[in-house]
């Protein structure tokens, strides 16, 4: 996922009326840490950061009220599975995202990350069919957000689906949004 910006996790924190010590335990990390974080005068890994911004999406996923088709993006950036890893890599960076689903037509087949481009970079002409993992899982429009998180942190995102047609996708950065 592209993470939101650092400078926000103070106020996403504040907001779900989550102290420091409570995120910094989650997260695995001193609250001096989160602290350093918030204060903007250390950068953390973008492990750290992923794993700051998943909880707190988590937990804003947990309490809200809306549902999978309030939430989800109807923009979906779509790969076929004949499309290779190269190609993958360029529209993520273009886009601004860390996955894309593998359609054959209509049906989902699979999702390439940017994690399995990272652990193939001699493999930029390979078809992504080779390399994608599973398809994400698929939820109704009407699915309540309170629970796709641990789904989505599971599955790194989900399709939304109509009558059988797929509308949307749902990642952690859209729990995040609903924050704002």
């Amino acid at each position: 996922m592209i993470l939101p910006k650092l400078s926000d996790i103070a106020k996403l924190r504040t907001d779900l009326k989550m102290t420091q010590r409570e995120l910094a335990r989650e997260v695995g990390v001193s609250p001096s840490m989160i602290n350093q974080i918030e204060s903007g005068s250390t950068q953390p890994s973008y492990s750290t950061a992923s794993k700051i911004f998943q909880i707190l999406s988590t937990k804003k996923g947990k309490s809200s009220p809306k549902n999978a088709g309030q939430i989800c993006n109807n923009k979906i950036v779509k790969l076929k599975t004949t499309d290779t890893i190269g190609k993958a890599e360029k529209i993520m960076l273009k886009e601004e995202i860390d996955q894309i689903p593998i359609f054959d037509g209509k049906d989902p087949k699979g999702l390439i990350t940017t994690e399995i481009c990272i652990a193939n970079p001699d493999k930029k002409g390979t078809p992504v069919s080779d390399v994608m993992d599973a398809a994400p899982p698929r939820v109704d429009v009407d699915t309540p957000a309170s629970s796709l998180t641990n789904l989505i942190i599971v599955s790194k995102c989900v399709l939304v689906e109509k009558k059988s047609n797929i509308i949307g996708i749902i990642t952690s950065s859209n729990l995040l949004k609903m924050m704002e």
